[in-house]
């Protein structure tokens, strides 16, 4: 899998400016299921070009294979040979700082139209052939050169085959460039390499935003991009007529002063907060997330460097999928994968694999347990895997009274066994503490109102050696 890119911009060797790749090096980033390389065949000052070649670990690439549209497709494909997705992840990796726009020691080189040529050397376009790549990129104001494949060139009567060797010229800012790239090689061939949910909608927006709304097969690129998934697409399509209608709405008042309305930051995220700047206090550098969920919390202790080990558990398996997912695991360094650890797993037994870390959260978790199965929950954790601290949240019963749209009696989640008051609350915390050795302290999470406290109560135990 070849992608060269040639300037003739004087001097052409600002390329590796642009880029951030120096010419006289030969660089590689790691992805998922192999490697990318970035090299110059090609360097003087009348002309550059870099190479971004592709190195896919076919084994890898089964291991994490959810196609099973054929039978034989972990054995039979071309996806280590073809641009497609993988090609995409490995620009953004690749080239990010000039993706997003930016250049250290050459800026104004980011808003220069530069001519560039570029060749994709295999390039698949199943369900619209060459109309399709220059509906796509012709709009752009690409000059499109293709020349397609033969199945076989022994069996020439087998017909043409769905490649392409893709050439393009143009006169364009390089963020445009591999924004263009980012976004329509893989809505081209239209096959993921991995799970596509409503985070793919966040980049494709992000890349695409300033030129998609403008270009007349937007739909098509939408919906091929997020593999004809209907409410994906009208999700991004929705979102992307209310960014220009704000944007309209903004140029429209002149004169009057800008609102800006910040979104208010919910329950959850304040609460999730407060946890990750309790352990962070605590100096901690092994943690667990008990519970994980998707993993909203996994995130923020992964953005503390402190905190050299994080293992997350949960009772649901397709909960930890999520958390791969929504953490593009695929795309993560090897330093970051080596630091988090997923473990499908039920709170309430013994598990030698949660000893010997020194802080856990246990995040809105409780009031989902039977009330019969609280003591086992309690014996696993701090009777068994013993952390130095312990970080545990749960809903505050008193305060449901302050939403209305909650009935008198009912709890907030239809999953909830239990919603504790205050004084339930800190009953069972000393509980714990006189019974396994720990101290512990009670912290109200979210606003606190007279006679009713917080929405959530916050309960942190520190064991006592």
């Amino acid at each position: 899998m070849l992608l060269n890119i040639t300037t003739t911009h004087q001097p052409a060797t600002d390329l590796g400016y642009l880029l951030h790749k120096h010419p006289d090096k030969l660089q590689s980033v790691d992805l998922s299921v192999g490697k990318a390389h970035i090299f110059y065949p090609e360097c003087t000052p009348e002309k550059t070009t870099v190479s971004l070649l592709l190195e896919i670990n076919s084994v890898e690439m089964v291991r994490g294979n959810n196609n099973n549209d054929f039978v034989l497709a972990e054995y039979v494909n071309d996806r280590p040979y073809v641009a497609s997705s993988l090609l995409s992840v490995a620009l953004a990796k690749a080239f990010s700082s000039a993706l997003n726009g930016k250049c250290k020691d050459k800026p104004e080189l980011v808003t220069e139209k530069l001519p560039f040529e570029v060749t994709i050397a295999v390039l698949p376009a199943p369900q619209g052939g060459e109309k399709l790549i220059r509906k796509l990129f012709e709009p752009l104001g690409y000059e499109v050169n293709l020349t397609r494949h033969a199945l076989d060139t022994q069996f020439p009567q087998w017909g043409e085959s769905k490649y392409y060797t893709l050439h393009l010229k143009h006169l364009i800012t390089t963020k445009e460039l591999l924004s263009h790239l980012y976004v329509l090689i893989p809505a081209l061939d239209k096959d993921k390499h991995y799970f596509v949910n409503e985070s793919e909608i966040e980049k494709l927006l992000q890349k695409g935003e300033a030129w998609l709304k403008e270009h007349p097969e937007k739909e098509q690129i939408i919906r091929r991009y997020l593999k004809e998934l209907p409410s994906l697409t009208r999700q991004a399509l929705r979102r992307l007529n209310e960014n220009e209608e704000e944007k309209e709405n903004s140029n429209n008042a002149e004169d009057t002063p800008t609102l800006v309305q910040e979104r208010k930051e919910s329950l959850h995220e304040k609460r999730l907060k407060l946890v990750a700047e309790v352990i962070k206090a605590s100096g901690a550098t092994k943690v667990l997330d008990l519970g994980c969920g998707e993993g909203k919390l996994i995130k923020l202790l992964l953005a503390n460097r402190q905190i050299t080990e994080i293992v997350g558990m949960d009772v649901s398996y397709n909960e930890l999928l999520k958390v791969k997912d929504k953490l593009h695991w695929e795309r993560m360094s090897p330093q970051q994968q080596a630091r988090l650890k997923l473990l499908h797993g039920s709170l309430t037994y013994k598990d030698d694999r949660l000893e010997g870390f020194e802080a856990a959260a246990v995040v809105e978790v409780i009031e989902h347990l039977e009330l019969n199965r609280l003591q086992a929950f309690e014996k696993a954790l701090f009777g068994y895997a013993k952390p130095k601290m312990v970080v545990l949240t749960t809903p505050n019963q008193e305060f449901n009274v302050y939403w209305e749209q909650l009935e008198a009696g009912t709890m907030r989640h239809d999953d909830h066994r239990f919603e504790w008051t205050r004084q339930e609350f800190a009953t069972w915390t000393q509980h714990i503490a006189t019974t396994y050795g720990y101290q512990a302290e009670i912290l109200p999470v979210g606003e606190e109102v007279e006679n009713i406290g917080s929405p959530s109560q916050m309960a942190i135990f520190t064991y006592e050696n």
